[in-house]
């Protein structure tokens, strides 16, 4: 069972469902009334992007995208990032958020600012549910931050290792031994 490779509990599925609504407040309030467009990073993203939009009360469109820069069942980043599926709409003129899992290296959330960018949306923002700051290696910031976590492999509320893990409700350190084999 996906329990026992887990060799402990970072943050509760309360915990980050509570820090999640506290997220969507702030972001409430610094949207007022304006429209947005979120934009969710597929496939990591996925359960805090429904998490958060829930209680976001403004009119929010659901746009996904799907990136890849890890090579399969690999724990390092390529440092390459592959867009694999584009957004279906045009987003100049709208405040658009990317929704990203966690901020690792930086490098797919730059590929995506600027990917986006180039498109003239009145703003860009993201919110990231984790934040590992200790391995970035570009310059890249999100705007509304979950947690910080330390340098340890995470997984869980849909981070994985070799796409396992995601449905664990919990975001949890993965033990050494199951990624490194």
């Amino acid at each position: 069972m996906m329990y026992d490779d887990i060799e402990k509990v970072l943050y509760t599925e309360e915990e980050l469902n509570a820090r999640i609504k506290e997220l969507a407040k702030e972001i409430t309030k610094d949207y007022g009334n304006e429209d947005l467009i979120m934009v969710c990073i597929l496939r990591g993203s996925c359960i805090f992007f429904a998490e958060l939009v829930k209680h976001i009360p403004n009119y929010v469109e659901l746009e996904f995208i799907t990136v890849s820069s890890y090579s399969h069942a690999s724990t390092n980043t390529s440092g390459e990032v592959r867009l694999i599926a584009d957004i279906s709409k045009p987003i100049q003129g709208k405040n658009v958020m990317i929704v990203e899992d966690i901020i690792d290296t930086g490098y797919t959330l730059n590929y995506l600012k600027k990917l986006l960018l180039a498109r003239n949306p009145k703003s860009l923002k993201v919110a990231s549910l984790l934040d590992k700051p200790s391995r970035r290696l570009v310059e890249c910031e999100g705007d509304y931050i979950g947690f910080n976590v330390p340098n340890e492999f995470v997984v869980g509320y849909g981070l994985d290792f070799d796409q396992r893990y995601r449905n664990f409700p919990h975001i949890g350190v993965l033990k050494k031994e199951i990624y490194t084999r």
